[in-house]
């Protein structure tokens, strides 16, 4: 049926849900699943703060700005969001990165970013 079912996090297990409000992710079904369109790899589910948000503006990706027209509401501290890959590897580069939720982050994430280094942000490790 859901040939996505099948979609992995980071941890090799399936893939959970992200967020609903704001309604997130590439396919904007609320989780951080990709394909081969996805040429931004929307995987990370990070729980963004202002500094996340303010640095990504300030290099260029602006998340903070509603885009109504696009159905996006514009980001603030707290929400949950499938950011790209490599702008959050930009970010942990630049000491910005924000918390993230590993059981939904897809695995694709790993091509940018190590398991070990995602641990560090990860707030769903118990």
């Amino acid at each position: 049926m859901d040939n996505f079912k099948s979609q992995l996090n980071v941890l090799g297990e399936n893939l959970e849900e992200c967020s609903n409000k704001p309604l997130t992710g590439w396919f904007r079904d609320g989780c951080c699943k990709t394909d081969e369109n996805d040429h931004g790899v929307h995987t990370v589910c990070a729980k963004v703060t202002t500094e996340f948000l303010e640095w990504l503006k300030k290099a260029g990706n602006d998340l903070i700005t509603p885009h109504p027209e696009f159905g996006f509401p514009g980001l603030k501290d707290g929400d949950g969001w499938c950011v790209c890959a490599s702008w959050y590897a930009r970010a942990i580069e630049a000491g910005k990165g924000c918390p993230i939720f590993l059981k939904r982050t897809h695995e694709n994430t790993l091509k940018y970013v190590p398991i070990e280094t995602l641990k560090k942000f990860a707030i769903d490790l118990s």
